[in-house]
């Protein structure tokens, strides 16, 4: 896995490890969460984030909290 995107811009990292060594995603930190999602809203799977599998469900599980708190919108969409 490549630290750079294709476009040659670093990744974003969004599961950062605490002091005491387990991974975590900041639900607070909605600039990068934003960057997981489509502009509808949707997540993006995990070959496109290009993670594992249970930083996958964090990710997801970060979101859906995000969103819950009214940080992030369910959908882009004004009706």
């Amino acid at each position: 896995m490549s630290q750079f995107n294709r476009f040659g811009q670093p990744r974003a990292k969004v599961v950062v490890t605490s002091g005491t060594g387990e991974k975590y995603v900041d639900y607070k930190d909605v600039e990068n969460l934003r960057r997981m999602m489509s502009a509808n809203g949707k997540i993006y799977g995990r070959k496109r984030l290009s993670v594992s599998a249970s930083d996958q469900r964090k990710i997801a599980q970060a979101i859906k909290r995000a969103r819950y708190m009214g940080l992030l919108p369910y959908t882009s969409a004004t009706l």
